[in-house]
């Protein structure tokens, strides 16, 4: 069986080639494996760092995009230049731990879907604010979608190929963290199978983040009210 991991860069040059060796390391034997680097054209030059660490090494796909930049849109690009029979979807900046790699694909045999949590039995994050910030934000996620799905915006998760494209992947892959919301939304209305694992999220290696908190509550809530709408138009309600 062979294992896609796609992995979206921007700057993130001080942690890609730990990632990628971290990352091969934890790949459980008898597995086939490509990791697929997606960089949105990086100033850092995480795209050469990338081309040229591993040049020999048929294993790493390096890909550039230089326009219609974006998070969700560089995972979408990823899957569609994968080739294996299961996906998993990763951050860069080493919150994502690839030691829970095995874990998620003993897991993925049963399951269609296998999302990180950091919020079920085991789960947790070394930053306590960021904690208690997306905690509350995924209660409003589940009051809105009426969803169990305890941690609505992990991003890190690994799901059966074959599952992932009977779903609406142009409509799931727009924007940044909000697409992963979009994705177990379509996800449990397509009738996939979704668990919940524990993960825990580590400070970022190395670099800054990219994220703006009160541009994400603001964009995160207006997908969340658009699915919603949508949601009770086709009930007719």
């Amino acid at each position: 069986m062979k294992i896609s991991i796609i992995l979206p860069t921007y700057n993130e040059s001080g942690n890609i080639v730990k990632l990628i060796s971290s990352v091969l390391t934890n790949i459980p034997k008898g597995y086939d494996v490509e990791i697929i680097n997606v960089d949105d054209n990086s100033p850092d030059q995480t795209h050469n760092i990338v081309k040229n660490t591993y040049i020999d090494d048929p294993r790493i796909v390096p890909l550039l995009r230089t326009s219609d930049k974006g998070l969700a849109k560089s995972i979408h690009y990823g899957i569609n230049n994968s080739s294996g029979e299961l996906i998993v979807v990763m951050d860069t900046d080493f919150s994502h731990n690839p030691q829970e790699i095995p874990v998620m694909i003993h897991i993925g045999k049963v399951f269609d879907v296998v999302s990180g949590s950091r919020f079920c039995e085991g789960g947790d994050m070394d930053s306590k604010r960021h904690y208690i910030a997306s905690l509350l934000f995924n209660w409003w996620v589940r009051l809105i979608l009426r969803t169990q799905i305890q941690d609505n915006l992990s991003g890190y998760f690994l799901i059966k190929r074959e599952e992932l494209f009977k779903l609406p992947l142009d409509e799931i892959f727009q924007g940044y963290g909000e697409y992963y919301f979009r994705l177990l939304h379509f996800a449990q209305k397509a009738g996939c199978s979704i668990i919940e694992v524990p993960v825990v999220y580590r400070s970022r290696f190395s670099g800054s983040s990219k994220s703006n908190f009160f541009n994400m509550i603001f964009t995160y809530s207006s997908a969340l009210i658009k699915i919603k709408y949508a949601s009770l138009r086709e009930r007719g309600e």
